[in-house]
Order: structure tokens, then C-alpha cells, then sequence
């Protein structure tokens, strides 16, 4: 049932001219996700990190315009974990950059159904809000990219939250320079689009 009405909404951006937008957010915390470690053999490997729970959340947001299906990707970063209020100016900062109607896409998350998002919803015509189906992050491109960030940061030792924010600017950077990138996030998503 998931894809067909998918499928519907796609017939709608074609039909609105509007760009489609896959949303999702992610937490990134100073003690780093160990990806890969050695040591000599006989030897138990020791990595060496902060220990300090602090935090970046992102909120990050894949496009696909309706003319030439070009990618491109939106973000915005947190020091506190990502509320509806952060959604709201988020969607609110989507519509001021883009022009046309705009077909946002994401999880059925308590986030992305506060007040204030509702409230976007009901008063801007421009503002389309679609749900993934239930437990299928597989669909969202926009995990990907997250993924992604997660990869870039493995094995990292930022001293402070200011570092590990710099990091992940500009790796988010690197990425939304990259099409080919992009397009990869959109491909490995089980979301057919091109």
C-alpha cells in the first residue's frame, strides 16, 4: 500500500511542478562511532576520545527539483537535540529558499507532527506533507547522507562540540557539491525516482 501511494505523490510533484524534498535528522555525539581499529597482535586495540556526551543534532533535507532533476541538499545544525519548533523553522526556511510548491517527504515522526508543523501545513499553500510508510527508512535518500556523515566522522576525535560542528559543516559541504553523490543517496534508497 506504502508504494503505490508513493507513486500517487510523485504523479502529484510532476503534476505541480513542485521540487520533492526527503527529510530526515540525525544526532552526532563528540564520542565517535569506531568503524575500524588495529593493533599489534597479542594486543587489545585502545581507542582514546573525550568522554563527554555532547551533541550536534542535524536536520538535513535531500531536493529534487521538478525541471532537470537536479539534487540538492539543505541543512541545518543543533547543539540541542532536534524539537518540532527546529522542524517548524526548518520547513519555514525550505519555503523561503525555494520557489514553487514543495512536497516534503519523512518519517511519522512526534517531531514532525508538533503544532507548529501543522500549523505550516494548514496555512501555507506552497507546503505539501507526505509520511514514509511505517519502519521503511529504506525510502528516505536523505538517510543516506546521514549515513554518509556518520562514515565521514568515524574513527574522529573532536576535542569539542565548535570541532565536531566545523567537521560535520564541512562534510556536509562535500557532499552537496557532489551530484554524483546525491544521486548515489537517491539510487541506494528503495524509492525509485529516475
Amino acid at each position: 500500500m506504502g508504494r503505490e501511494r508513493l507513486a500517487q505523490g510523485k504523479k502529484n510533484a510532476s503534476r505541480l511542478g513542485a521540487h520533492i524534498l526527503f527529510v530526515d535528522e540525525s544526532g552526532f555525539m563528540l564520542i565517535p562511532p569506531v568503524r575500524r581499529t588495529w593493533a599489534p597482535k597479542g594486543s587489545t586495540p585502545i581507542t582514546v576520545h573525550r568522554f563527554s556526551h555532547s551533541r550536534v543534532s542535524a536536520i538535513s533535507a535531500v531536493s529534487v527539483s521538478p525541471v532537470n532533476k537536479r539534487l540538492s541538499l539543505y541543512y541545518h545544525l543543533s547543539r540541542d537535540n532536534i524539537r518540532s519548533a527546529d522542524v517548524a523553522f526548518f520547513v519555514r526556511e525550505l519555503l523561503r529558499t525555494i520557489p514553487g510548491h514543495i512536497i516534503v517527504l519523512w518519517d511519522n515522526s512526534v517531531t514532525h507532527r508538533g503544532a507548529l508543523v501543522r500549523e505550516l501545513d494548514r496555512t501555507r499553500e506552497r507546503l505539501h506533507i507526505e509520511y514514509f510508510p511505517a519502519y521503511a527508512p529504506e525510502l528516505n535518500p536523505d538517510e543516506r547522507v546521514l549515513s554518509q556523515l556518520k562514515e565521514l566522522l568515524a574513527n574522529g576525535r573532536p576535542d569539542d562540540v565548535a570541532e565536531l560542528e566545523d567537521h560535520l559543516l564541512s562534510s556536509l559541504v562535500d557532499i552537496r557539491s557532489s551530484q554524483s553523490r546525491l544521486r548515489a543517496c537517491v539510487h541506494k534508497s528503495d524509492l525509485p525516482l529516475f
